[in-house]
């Protein structure tokens, strides 16, 4: 056989981690990395946090998985803490972002095709450089190539208008329009917080035709801009909101959140899943909120994510024809670069023991565990430093 047991979608690297202690991951051979890449946003307590993981036991040991034909407890203790914290209604629960994001295109549809509807409104305006998924109708979401080729045709019901541009959204808006889906700070796009006038803009559109504003928050949510989630930022509600990442802490666990009027069309029969809002999950989302859901913890989000931003603005100078700006909100940063970044990523993982992860537009992403603190900041600091002075881009 010369196909790898584990199908090789992925291209791996050497990193082979088997333990996580607080901010690090620890390698087969007993190499520690600093992880400031938190599972691409997802390890947002780090890796051995004592309330998530006594949640998770405590779970395991009475019930982990019974179907969502009985009555959930559980579910319905997370879902109103996520209604009590947001614009939402009522949430359907997912194993992963890409569910999250299918639920919530499906909620936008239903809405329209609901018998007090406009059946013809079938298609999402949704914006270049965007990332929603791996399923057959998130990558057709998507305009990037890269990811359709070898899978076509793609679904219809999708048109592509450019990011942080209004009137290219304007332009696109039809008889045939079920409303918008965009990331607010896109994270696989290069850390690229939407403008106030552009999301304003959006919303005043989705006012003005009805139709529904659908945020993917699967990244940018759950206290990693220093807010519960990015859309506070701009001062606007969604009508239906994907989220993930981070609301398990690392365990998998999804949702989609929607007003009351949005989940219209979402009655019984609609939608299901087999694992969603299984009680084991369920824990891990509740030790989550328990953690992050209050104003001090926020406040603390966006306190270190300054911090730790005004060092990395003074740092970059040092290396003008390394890199270019850094942006971002809370501690969900980018460092732009002059270069592409791929290549410093890997040698920051490979000769530094530092973890990030590259994105693009030539951006390197910084998503350290919203509990990393000072020591590890500086030690942040050190192997960046370190990496910029021994990199050499065109070796």
């Amino acid at each position: 056989m010369s196909i790898s047991p584990l199908m090789p979608v992925y291209p791996r690297c050497g990193v082979r981690p088997v333990k996580g202690d607080h901010c690090h991951l620890i390698d087969e051979d007993g190499t520690r990395y600093l992880d400031f890449a938190s599972g691409i946003a997802v390890n947002l307590l780090g890796h051995s946090h004592e309330g998530l993981i006594g949640a998770i036991q405590r779970q395991a040991e009475t019930l982990m998985h019974v179907s969502n034909l009985y009555g959930s407890p559980q579910g319905e203790e997370l879902a109103q803490r996520l209604v009590d914290k947001t614009f939402a209604d009522t949430v359907f629960f997912t194993n992963s972002g890409a569910e999250a994001v299918e639920a919530a295109i499906k909620t936008a549809r239903a809405y329209h095709q609901h018998e007090d509807g406009d059946s013809n409104r079938t298609e999402l305006i949704t914006f270049t450089n965007a990332f929603h998924g791996r399923t057959m109708a998130t990558i057709s979401a998507s305009n990037q190539e890269k990811m359709h080729k070898g899978f076509m045709p793609l679904l219809a019901g999708f048109q592509y208008a450019e990011f942080d541009n209004l009137e290219s959204a304007k332009a696109l808006v039809s008889d045939k329009t079920a409303g918008f889906l965009i990331e607010p700070i896109q994270g696989e796009g290069g850390i690229r917080p939407a403008s106030d006038e552009f999301m304003h803009g959006l919303k005043a559109m989705c006012d003005e035709h009805d139709l529904m504003l659908v945020f993917d928050e699967v990244q940018c949510g759950v206290a990693r801009t220093g807010k519960m989630y990015a859309y506070e930022h701009y001062g606007i509600e969604p009508d239906i909101m994907a989220s993930a990442k981070g609301i398990g802490g690392g365990f998998p666990l999804g949702a989609c959140l929607a007003t009351e009027k949005a989940a219209r069309g979402m009655g019984f029969g609609t939608h299901g899943s087999t694992y969603g809002g299984n009680p084991l999950a369920m824990a891990a989302g509740m030790a989550v909120m328990d953690a992050v859901a209050n104003d001090e913890f926020l406040a603390e989000v966006t306190e270190k994510g300054e911090r730790l931003r005004s060092r990395l603005e003074q740092f970059i100078g040092n290396y003008p024809d390394l890199f270019d700006f850094v942006r971002g909100k809370g501690l969900m940063l980018g460092i732009r670069m002059k270069v592409e970044s791929r290549p410093f990523f890997v040698h920051l993982r490979d000769n530094h023991q530092l973890l990030t992860v590259a994105a693009g537009d030539q951006t390197l992403r910084v998503l350290p565990p919203l509990v990393a603190d000072d020591a590890e900041f500086d030690e942040f600091m050190e192997k960046l430093s370190a990496g910029a002075a021994s990199f050499h881009p065109d070796a």
